[in-house]
Parts: structure tokens; sequence; C-alpha cells
């Protein structure tokens, strides 16, 4: 488990991408679109929350883990998992996603909640890269969602298809958890994902101490988008037809 540095939350404020066109500049945040999403569950497109109690389980953590056993590397670099190890995690390609295979750092940056506030977090940053529908920062405690690094000359995230809000597979310990992207970090390290991500796979959440030190698979599919961004429901609907899909063509 590294130890964070104030450059974790040092990224730049990005915008809520628009639902029907998702934006390619990843540095300003244009008003969020209050438009209905479409439902379709294919590749690409923005999919509506179809209510609660939808929970993964369709797609196995075998069956994703299966299909990145190796790496075609499309970063010009490769990152670190903390700030003082060295770079040894590229970024992979596949079709219809990316994915990388790191630690697992927590974020508990955004709105002020009980677990994540300026108390029980030494880093604590009040707001996130990408914001929730009605422009407020996201809910690290309540919603899962996975930090990308800040673009850099090591890998642009924006011009691979990933987008705010875009969806993850995270698979930890034979469990699967969908996420959404939901901020950005340092443009050397890679590895963190939000408090609610870290608790649902079982891991330590907490901001401090918590995390896992290796064996966390993040797979980010290309040009997707949870709409809205803060709804886990939207996120799992679509990251299961999106887990097929990636099954299916890989």
């Amino acid at each position: 488990m590294r130890t964070r540095t104030l450059a974790l939350s040092a990224a730049s404020v990005v915008a809520l991408f628009a639902t029907a066109a998702l934006s390619s500049a990843a540095e300003a945040r244009p008003a969020p679109d209050a438009a209905s999403a479409p439902t379709a569950h294919r590749a690409g497109s923005a999919v509506a929350a179809t209510g609660a109690g939808v929970k993964e389980g369709s797609v196995s953590a075998a069956d994703l883990l299966a299909k990145v056993t190796s790496c075609s590397q499309i970063s010009n670099g490769k990152y670190r998992t903390d700030e003082e190890s060295s770079a040894t995690v590229p970024v992979c390609g596949k079709n219809g996603a990316v994915f990388w295979k790191a630690d697992m750092d927590i974020d508990c940056d955004g709105q002020i909640t009980a677990a994540c506030n300026e108390d029980t977090d030494p880093w604590f940053q009040p707001d996130t890269a990408f914001h929730t529908s009605d422009d407020k920062p996201l809910n690290a405690e309540k919603l899962p969602y996975v930090v990308v690094p800040s673009s850099s000359s090591i890998w642009n995230y924006s011009n691979a298809g990933i987008k705010g809000g875009g969806i993850v597979a995270v698979i930890y310990n034979n469990k699967v958890e969908y996420a959404v992207v939901g901020d950005t970090g340092p443009s050397k390290i890679i590895g963190e994902a939000s408090y609610a991500t870290a608790k649902a796979l079982g891991i330590d959440p907490d901001p401090e101490t918590g995390g896992a030190e290796s064996g966390v698979t993040y797979i980010l599919f290309k040009n997707s988008k949870a709409s809205p961004i803060e709804s886990h429901s939207a996120a799992v609907t679509a990251g299961e037809a999106l887990a097929k899909q990636f099954i299916q063509n890989n």
C-alpha cells in the first residue's frame, strides 16, 4: 500500500460528459445533460438505470480473467503503483476495452460523508474530476468508482475511448464489482478506487490504512457510460451486458 501524497488529489476538475455526445476534452466541464438516455446495452451507448435490485453476478470473475492473461501494451510506458515503487504496470489493449493489473489504494474524495472527510482521510479533497448529473462531486462512500491516471505522455485515457462515467469491471479475489470512471489521479501512478468499490470487494476501505497490495484487475470498457453517473444500478446493468460482449469478442 503506497503512502498517498497530495498529488493524488491534485487532478484537474473534469466535466460530467453529456449523455448524447461525450466530449473528448477532459479538462473542461460542460453543463450536465438532462436528456433521457437510451436503454440499449451495446458498447458506446448510455445505459439508464433499471431500478433497485440489479446485482453483479451473471458474468464470473474467472471468465473475465481468462480474457486478460496476456498484455498487448498500448501505453507508451508503465505506471507505478505507489510513489516509492518502480514503474511496472502497463495499460493493455483488448477488443472493446483496456485493462491493467495493479493494487488498490482508496479514494475517499468527493462529497463529505461519515466515512470520507478530513478527519478520516488526511488527503481528503471535497471534489472529484467527474460530477453527478446535478453537478455535485461523487460520493466515494456510496458509489463504486475507479480513478484513472491523468493524461500524460505515458497514456491519454480519453484518446483510448475512456470517459467520465465509463463502465469498469473491477475484479479481486474471485469477485466482480462494476464501477464507473469517477476521478483522475497522478499522471505516473495507477491502481485506485473509491471507498465503496473496496468495500464491495471485501477490501479494507479505510482511506489511510486500507486497500490491497496487489491482485486487482481493472477492465475499462471503451466508449461506455452509465447514465446517470451516480447510479450504481445503471453501471451494473451496463457492465453485465458489456462483460458478456467482451468475453464473446476476445
